[in-house]
């Protein structure tokens, strides 16, 4: 038996709700399940659902500290989404004004991967199927 089923969710503290909101849901196309503004900790709560799994809960929190990304550090590195195709998609990142990194290839099983940053600087891995 195991104890750990699969992967509930990924929580992100954002520091501009408003932009990573719409960056998330319609550049990253992410579905709105639910938002809830809790006003007794002044932080909106928004969960996020990728082809029908609820996967991401966006929260704002008044002024939240810099997350570290580079130099890398201790902690979660990255979120990574699976992409059947890698060309389309950095074709579509950079009609939406999304930067990425040079396309790289895993060296043990040979399928190409990128990075883009969210607006706090969150490292995404995109990685082809």
């Amino acid at each position: 038996m195991h104890l750990f089923k699969k992967i509930h969710h990924v929580a992100i503290i954002c520091s501009d709700y408003k932009i990573s909101k719409r960056f998330y849901t319609e550049v990253l196309g992410f579905k709105i399940e639910n938002e809830v503004y809790r006003e007794e900790r002044d932080s909106y709560k928004l969960d996020l659902s990728l082809n029908g799994n609820y996967v991401i809960e966006l929260f704002s929190f008044p002024t939240p500290p810099k997350r570290l990304s580079r130099p890398e550090a201790a902690g979660l590195r990255h979120i990574a989404f699976e992409v059947d195709n890698i060309e389309m998609a950095t074709e579509y990142l950079s009609a939406n004004n999304v930067a990425y990194e040079p396309l790289r290839i895993d060296e043990f099983t040979g399928k190409q991967f990128t990075f883009i940053a969210d607006p706090d600087n969150l490292p995404i891995e995109l990685y082809q199927i």
